[in-house]
């Protein structure tokens, strides 16, 4: 094979439609637009437009709160740990945080404002953490085993630890 017989796949090109450019093509004289009316001319966006009456996502009463500060926590069980432990993606001698628990593949790659540790599931193995936040029952749970839970200074779990 040579760089000049290099050939697409039949038919991984297809070629657009070009609409309006006569009534044989199939797309001729509307061009698809229908007949006539606001959306067969152009520049026509209308989003939500209900023909002058109030739209539905203005007449319906606004609800709730949306704290732009909140933080955004990705979620890690001690089961899900334990099992990485036992498949042996990670290493009980050294400090389990996120960068051992996104290599070990239980924390997604979207950063989000760090891991927090939750109690569901068994954990077995003496291990030390150093995360963003943890419940009071993953903590027990660690410690119980005769491991640590470190926590940033000033985090809600750390004060509530």
């Amino acid at each position: 094979m040579k760089l000049n017989e290099l050939r697409d796949n039949a038919g991984a090109r297809k070629k657009r439609m070009r609409v309006g450019r006569g009534i044989g093509s199939g797309k001729g004289k509307t061009g698809g637009r229908g007949v006539k009316g606001q959306t067969s001319r152009t520049g026509v966006a209308i989003n939500g437009f209900e023909g002058g009456q109030m739209p539905l996502h203005r007449r319906l009463p606004k609800r709730g709160f949306n704290n732009i500060f909140r933080k955004e926590y990705s979620v890690v069980n001690l089961g899900m740990v334990q099992k990485a432990i036992d498949a042996g993606k990670i290493d009980t001698a050294q400090t389990i945080d996120v960068a051992v628990l996104a290599a070990a593949g239980l924390v997604g790659k979207v950063a989000k404002d760090g891991v927090r540790l939750l109690a569901k599931g068994e954990l077995t193995a003496k291990a030390n953490f150093a995360v963003a936040g943890a419940s009071k029952s993953a903590v027990e749970a660690v410690e119980k085993l005769g491991g640590s839970v470190a926590l940033p200074a000033g985090s809600a779990d750390a004060a509530a630890a």
